[in-house]
């Protein structure tokens, strides 16, 4: 679990480790193109969106915080920095989390993972 959930942090193949999970910024690719492992059947949904807004969300609610106490900004650059760290925390987040979803669907065998044509592996 433990090596597929780090293979999909890095956006790789959570089988084999070298190919890459994503074809564009969060499509899936059907498969792996090194090893051929099948990875259409994810199911990551709102999982990704869900735990990226709970961790920038705990990032950046103390930093507002301890910002705004330290150095008491006026409100349109407190606004301006905080909206772009936010928004940057979020695009960096959001693929990584969303292949960490499909290292543990892949690890746990769910959604199909794991099948063959011709039964269980």
């Amino acid at each position: 679990m433990r090596t597929s959930m780090l293979r999909g942090w890095r956006r790789r193949c959570p089988n084999c480790g070298s190919g890459p999970m994503m074809k564009s910024y969060l499509k899936v690719r059907d498969s792996c193109a090194v090893c051929g492992e099948e990875l259409h059947h994810h199911r990551a949904d709102d999982g990704p969106p869900y735990l990226t807004l709970l961790i920038v969300g705990h990032i950046i609610g103390p930093a507002m915080l301890w910002y705004f106490v330290a150095f008491e900004p006026d409100p349109y650059s407190f606004m301006a920095i905080f909206m772009v760290a936010a928004a940057a925390l979020s695009l960096w987040f959001l693929p990584r989390l969303k292949g960490v979803i499909v290292g543990v669907q892949w690890a746990s065998r769910m959604h199909g993972f794991g099948h063959t044509e011709s039964g269980r592996r």
